[in-house]
């Protein structure tokens, strides 16, 4: 225990989250739980619970905790969730959401952070977290459909191949749009069919892939 770091995060919950408008309980608790400076770069430890985005390595960042948490609060989890991730980066959102659904898969196209993702997460106790090395834009047909999908990296639109792998009444939350205009985006999957909302305006890095922005024009007609 680190009374200092603790003392942080209670403050990062209640000041940054709850008082901006987060209202879940379970995703307050969950925010509240995991410690986040186990998640950054040594370095960086001081600014762990800081309102900001912080670097992680590979070119990538851990997202600001009020994003986390109005990610996670978007996906609507009760606890029964198989939940499909994409952009595992340090492992920190997998980890939040650890709390609040049955089991978690993340895909990360880096090995480096793929490979520290799944270490960390192994070393600090989250046994429902299943970290996978690849093309996120894919998602992960594997163990297709899920209850819910997290895509923590912006798309021109929502891939249909993550679409297909939703459940029926599942929800997808993923930021959509290009570099400089985004808006986080909650599709429900109802008749087979995504009824999407957007929820605000987000800025993330771009989704890489197949089916993401590395692409002219991202994913094919």
């Amino acid at each position: 225990m680190n009374e200092k770091f603790d003392a942080a995060r209670l403050d990062m919950v209640e000041i940054q989250i709850r008082k901006r408008g987060i209202s879940s309980p379970r995703v307050l608790d969950a925010m509240a739980r995991v410690p986040r400076h186990e998640f950054v770069p040594v370095e960086f430890q001081s600014d762990a619970y800081a309102d900001k985005p912080l670097p992680i390595g590979e070119g990538q960042t851990i997202s600001q905790p009020y994003m986390v948490a109005a990610m996670a609060e978007a996906l609507e989890l009760t606890g029964s969730e198989r939940v499909l991730e994409i952009g595992a980066g340090s492992g920190y959102q997998a980890a939040v959401l650890s709390l609040l659904a049955r089991e978690v898969l993340t895909v990360e196209s880096r090995t480096p952070l793929a490979l520290s993702a799944q270490e960390r997460l192994t070393d600090l106790g989250y046994t429902n977290v299943h970290v996978h090395n690849g093309d996120g834009s894919l998602g992960f047909p594997d163990a297709a459909p899920y209850d819910a999908i997290l895509v923590t990296a912006a798309a021109p639109r929502i891939p249909s191949v993550l679409a297909g792998q939703l459940s029926e009444g599942g929800r997808l939350v993923i930021p959509v749009g290009s570099q400089d205009d985004q808006e986080l985006v909650q599709a429900r999957k109802k008749n087979g069919e995504l009824q999407s909302r957007s929820l605000f305006h987000c800025k993330f890095v771009l989704l890489l892939g197949r089916y993401g922005s590395s692409r002219p024009g991202g994913e094919p007609s």
